[in-house]
Formats: structure tokens, sequence, C-alpha cells
């Protein structure tokens, strides 16, 4: 299928556009409808109830006719930007020709399975697909539990795999409403330098965090852990980027203790980070990886892949969902892992983000509230502090940035202290820097706002 590869090409002068101050009275009254029955929104909206439109390319237009730059991929998943016309054709097609034959394979299915498993790390090429990230996170612990026959999880402080049950005790953010912890699932400081559980300071440290993860598990396992449950980068967290020699730290210590690594890439996979998948920034291969968000650029599509020499484990663990591998999935994904490979897409991501990664260090060096900005690729975050010595988490600056960016014209994501950066992977740098003077200059307000100037 052909189409204009300059299709997301767009004036600069055009954005951002910003004809009613937003949240605009037609947002506000769609909102106010949806809102009275459905409860529970995130923080993104919460503080900026915006009610969106459309999509193109990088940019969202909301129902009043604002049109925002958008710096947040929906939320780390239009990664090829807003109705890619690839992925909107294989769609269309599909739609119209077989939405769903439960698990059945279908030719389409099988040309996704088929591609997938000729571009992911080493041979995992044991594949199952689901809908959401937290099915795939749940199936690829009961594919450990069936290779391993044990039923403990260690993962981390800060980390998110999801909100059903399995996924959500290896979660931070399991709470009241969650009960407790599922049985055998531990949490475990992890190696984020700035704010590191040991007071310690890397590299002098030797990762020291690794060695105590080592000696947590002989203390609190009963010798059943089946596997090390970890994000390479934690998005939730602030896009919390470990050292380089982290992740392969973790991989040693799995294969000295004989338990399996299963990396939850739902959020940084198909060239978020500059690679196709964040482990090839570490050189690290898992046993299990799980995939989602931008897989299928939007469309309701996960799946997690295993060692091709432990693939005998799926048949123990069914396959066999309402959803999880219809053709409409089979068909985004598809087009996405083509778009990927035909644009040059991993390169582009590599080359934006070390671009927009210069301009956040001149702004921390710049700003007396920007204690840290991390990322890779165009995984970002910048965290701001109420001092730079103590480090201390300054929340309230935080919501305020944002809410001045968006009513700026630029759509992306708040975690409280942290703000998060995830363009789409195909945004030009000139429309980038435009986005980040937005933020350059709401800090500042927000920084007069608090009295910092």
């Amino acid at each position: 299928m052909s189409y204009d590869k300059n299709w997301a090409k767009i004036d600069p002068d055009s954005v951002p556009d910003i004809k009613v101050t937003p949240p605009g009275p037609k947002s506000k009254e769609i909102h106010n409808r949806a809102e009275k029955y459905m409860k529970g929104y995130s923080s993104q909206v919460k503080l900026f109830p915006v009610s969106f439109e459309s999509g193109h390319g990088v940019t969202l237009t909301d129902s009043d006719g604002n049109k925002y730059i958008d710096f947040s991929s929906g939320i780390y998943v239009t990664n090829l930007g807003h109705c890619h016309p690839k992925v909107v054709q294989y769609l269309q097609k599909y739609t119209a020709q077989l939405m769903n034959c439960h698990d059945f394979s279908t030719e389409i299915k099988a040309l996704f399975l088929e591609k997938l498993a000729s571009m992911t790390p080493g041979n995992l090429n044991g594949i199952q697909m689901y809908c959401a990230g937290c099915e795939s996170v749940e199936a690829a612990m009961r594919a450990a539990r069936a290779h391993t026959r044990k039923y403990e999880f260690f993962s981390f402080y800060g980390d998110f795999h999801g909100k059903t049950m399995s996924a959500v005790s290896v979660t931070q953010v399991a709470d009241i409403t969650t009960g407790p912890r599922a049985v055998g699932m531990h949490l475990a400081p992890s190696g984020h330098c700035y704010h590191c559980a040991f007071d310690k300071k890397y590299p002098e440290c030797k990762l020291f965090c690794v060695d105590a993860l080592e000696r947590q598990i002989q203390m609190e396992g009963t010798n059943n852990v089946a596997a090390i449950l970890m994000e390479p980068i934690q998005g939730w967290n602030g896009s919390i980027v470990y050292p380089d020699d982290y992740l392969p730290a973790i991989r040693n210590l799995c294969d000295r203790l004989g338990i399996l690594l299963i990396v939850d890439e739902v959020l940084t996979c198909c060239a978020r980070t500059g690679k196709m998948w964040c482990v090839d920034n570490y050189n690290v291969v898992p046993d299990i990886i799980v995939l989602g968000k931008g897989l299928a650029n939007g469309f309701p599509a996960t799946a997690f892949a295993i060692r091709e020499e432990m693939t005998e484990v799926l048949e123990k663990i069914s396959a066999s969902t309402s959803y999880g591998g219809n053709p409409m999935a089979a068909a985004a994904g598809l087009a996405s892992l083509e778009v990927i490979e035909e644009e040059n897409i991993v390169q582009k991501s590599a080359g934006l983000g070390e671009f927009i990664m210069k301009r956040l260090k001149k702004m921390k060096e710049s700003h007396k509230i920007i204690g840290e900005v991390r990322g890779k690729g165009c995984l970002l975050g910048m965290e701001l502090v109420k001092d730079k010595g103590t480090r201390e988490p300054f929340a309230e600056a935080g919501k305020r940035v944002y809410q001045v960016a968006f009513s700026k014209g630029l759509a992306w994501i708040p975690a409280n202290h942290n703000l998060r950066m995830s363009p789409p992977l195909i945004m030009e740098e000139i429309i980038a820097d435009k986005a980040l003077d937005i933020i350059d200059e709401s800090i500042t307000i927000v920084e007069k706002e608090f009295g910092y100037i």
C-alpha cells in the first residue's frame, strides 16, 4: 500500500494554534457529560480536562479547534504519529474483512507473527498476543511459573506493570483498593541513582543495589523465585534511566541464581528509546520480553515473546482470549512494524532524542527548579525540585508547569514532580524545538509564581 511519506509534515508556524483559552466551552461540555458516568480519570486529564476531536501526525486538535503539539503520543502509544496512513489502510481493510475469529489462525496474523519473530532480540520467537499490557505481563508470569515450576517474583520500587492482580502486585501503586499483594510478590530498591535508596553515589557504589537485591532474594525468597520482572526504563515513575551497566548486572544475577529475567517493554518497545527494543541499548537478551503500546500504534495489541527453547511451556498457558490476536490487531501491528523499517524510525528516534536532550540539559543549567533531566531516545523526563542540593521533590511546581504548558499548546504527561516527554518519533526537530520553547517559558512563569525569580 502506497502513501505520501511526507504525510505528517506541517508548517512550523501553524502550531500551536490556540483559538480559545483551553479547556474551551465545548471541551468542558463534553468532559462534563463523560465525567458524569466515568470516574477515576488520570492526573493528565484531571489537571487539564480538555476533550480531543482529532489527531494528525504530531498534532492534536481539541473540540474547540485548538491545535496542540503532541509531546505524549497518547501515553507512549502513537510512536508513528496519529493516524499513520499505512496503519489506517491496513485497519480499514481488515475491519471490513474479518474482525474476530477467536484464536484461529488468519493470513494477517501469520504475517504479523513472522515479522515480529524476525525482529525480536535473540531467539525470542515463542509469541502470544493479548490486548492490554497487564494481560501480557500476567501471561509472561504464568509462562515463567510453568517453566520453572516456581511462583515468586521480584520487581522494583517505582515499577509499573499494570492493574490486574498479579501485575499490580509487582507494581508500586498497589494500595487498599487492590488488597494485599499476591503471595510471593516482592519489591526491591532499584538503581535509581538520583534518589538512591542506599545513599550511595554511582559509580563508586559499584552497583551496591544489585548486591542488596541478591541478599533480599536470599532472605525473603523461599528458593521458589521464578523471575525478576522489571522495566528497563521506568515510565510511570518519571522516565528513570539506570546506569548502562545496571541491566547487564541484573542479567548476570539472574544467570548466577538460576532464575528468569522478564523485561517489561510495553512502554519502551518499538523504537521509543532509540533502539528497536530498549534492551538493545544494553546488549541484554531477556528470557521473556513483554511488548505493547507502540506495537500497533494505538490499536489495542500487546504480546510477549519467550526464548525458543522454552516455547513448550506456552502449551500449558492457553493463548485463548476474546480479542487477543484478532485480525485488526494483527493488521495494525504488521503495518507498524513495516513502517518502523521502511521509514528508519529507530534512527529518527535516536536523532530526535539526542536533539531534545541537548535542549533539556541547557534548561537544567538555567532553571533553579530543574533537578535532573534524563532519557534515552524519545523517552525523556525532567524532575522538578525545591532545592538542587536537597533534591526535595516539587510536586506543586510540576503540576503548574504541566498546566501552563498545556494552555500554551503542548499536550504532554505529568507525574507530580516529574514531567514526562514522549513525542511521536516522526516529529521534526523544528517542531520539537517549539515544544521545548513552551516548556522553557512555562518553567520561568512557574518559578516566578513560587518566588524563585
